[in-house]
């Protein structure tokens, strides 16, 4: 007591609150709340969550939790295997909780077990809101509606780039058996958790700025299961898929219902491996239809070849059945006329020839006496002019034969040997050469005025 006042210490008020809390609520509370922040710590596993309510997107009421280790551990396995995603912020749960009151820590509800189901409701609750909205809207089926090209080559991929889905997927369409060619370029983005879609949203206004350099978009994932697919419940992710301009293609790899970004996807496939074989199976088809055509084109052309060979054939074999009938019909009336044209021609050709031969006759006639007088005129004056050219030939000629003559009478042996030259002989034979006489042959040496005999004694040879 102070001057008439009564004073608790800040222990006793602390203790006196836990004392009538811990007597007010004896036993453990279901309770709901959103999960604003889990606050999970590694190192020690244990987590202190932010709980609060809101009303039109006020807080109304906001408290702390705690839950530890080994209660997380069992929650958060079976949140996997009923809702195929983990605790996470920003999720409604129903919780069973203690109430407690620390003098140090204050008041804090300890978490014991959290039920998915409920939060599983909600989640659904939300998906079917997102649907209804965007189908009030009409435009849950406006990327559906879009034309997709008939070889869509060009391909904008959003994925991790590290994920075992975006390399699958890459693999497939790069390395397809019929050598088809695909175009990709990679805009990295997150595909799960808290920030997922604002990372999907951010690669998608990259895309619609460069939107004429592809043909579709293609979200793949992979290497998570069904893990981490609630962001593709979102709202204002499947509202920008639903009105982009580009056909978007889906394979985030999960065997679960349908999420909204996928059913208001262009198409959607269960596995990236199975979305990249969906592409390649648009050109196989193409190539098989232009196989078909082809074969078709051939096959229709050989048919038509046939037929209008076929036809062409009968229509030969008329004309010819068609053309004996009226020759034969008419055979007596052409022999007729064959002799009556043959007759009248041999007439007509007897009349011509005679007519002709006058006409030529006269012709020649006149074309001889001009070429004969033409031809008596060149003849005589040719006749001149071979008298003046043979006497000038034969003068030429007797001076030239003269000045033979005269040349050949100097060259006689006679005339030589009297120039004092001589002609030597052995048994006959004009010498021209000393090896061919040898010691002690007779020769014979012939001079103008008479002969010589002598004996060989020796020879000498000139060196070349």
């Amino acid at each position: 007591m102070m001057e008439d006042r009564k004073i608790f210490s800040l222990g006793e008020v602390a203790r006196s609150i836990r004392k009538t809390l811990s007597e007010r609520y004896r036993s453990a509370y279901w309770i709901k709340a959103e999960l604003n922040k889990l606050n999970h710590y590694k190192y020690s596993g244990h987590c202190y969550p932010d709980l609060v309510e809101k009303e039109a997107g006020k807080i109304t009421a906001q408290m702390r939790a705690t839950l530890w280790k080994e209660d997380y551990h069992a929650i958060n396995q079976r949140f996997l295997d009923v809702l195929k995603e983990p605790l996470k912020d920003g999720i409604k749960i129903l919780f069973l909780a203690r109430i407690s009151f620390d003098p140090v820590y204050g008041l804090s509800l300890r978490i014991i077990d959290i039920d998915p189901a409920f939060t599983l409701g909600d989640l659904e609750q939300e998906k079917q809101a997102c649907i209804e909205k965007l189908t009030k809207e009409g435009i849950f089926d406006a990327n559906k509606h879009l034309e997709i090209p008939l070889l869509p080559q060009r391909i904008a991929v959003i994925s991790v780039e590290t994920s075992k889905g975006y390399a699958d997927f890459i693999k497939v369409i790069d390395h397809n058996p019929n050598k088809y060619r695909f175009h990709h370029h990679l805009f990295p983005s997150l595909l799960q958790g808290d920030h997922a879609v604002d990372s999907i949203l951010n690669q998608l206004t990259r895309i619609r700025k460069l939107m004429h350099h592809f043909d579709v978009v293609v979200i793949v994932r992979g290497g998570g299961g069904d893990i981490g697919l609630s962001c593709y419940n979102n709202y204002t992710l499947a509202r920008e898929v639903a009105l982009f301009p580009l056909p978007v293609l889906t394979g985030i790899g999960h065997a679960t219902n349908e999420t909204v970004v996928e059913m208001v996807a262009y198409a959607n496939e269960i596995t990236p491996t199975k979305l990249a074989e969906s592409l390649i199976q648009r050109f196989h088809q193409f190539a098989q239809a232009l196989t078909n055509l082809e074969n078709t084109l051939v096959s229709g052309s050989l048919q038509k070849l046939q037929h209008s060979k076929e036809y062409f054939n009968h229509q030969v074999h008329m004309f010819l059945t068609h053309s004996r009938g009226i020759f034969f019909r008419h055979r007596s009336h052409l022999r007729e006329l064959s002799l009556h044209l043959t007759r009248h021609t041999g007439f007509l050709i007897k009349n011509a020839r005679e007519y002709m031969l006058r006409q030529q006759l006269e012709f020649i006639k006149k074309q001889a006496f001009g070429f004969f007088k033409v031809e008596r005129e060149n003849l005589s004056h040719q006749q001149g002019h071979i008298q003046l050219t043979s006497m000038a030939i034969l003068k030429k000629a007797s001076e030239g034969l003269n000045a033979l003559g005269r040349i050949a009478n100097q060259l006689h042996p006679a005339n030589v040997l009297k120039r004092g030259y001589s002609i030597t002989r052995q048994k006959g034979k004009s010498l021209t050469s000393a090896k061919q006489v040898k010691t002690g042959h007779l020769i014979e040496t012939t001079l103008f005025d008479g002969v010589i005999i002598s004996k060989v004694l020796d020879t000498e040879t000139k060196k070349q």
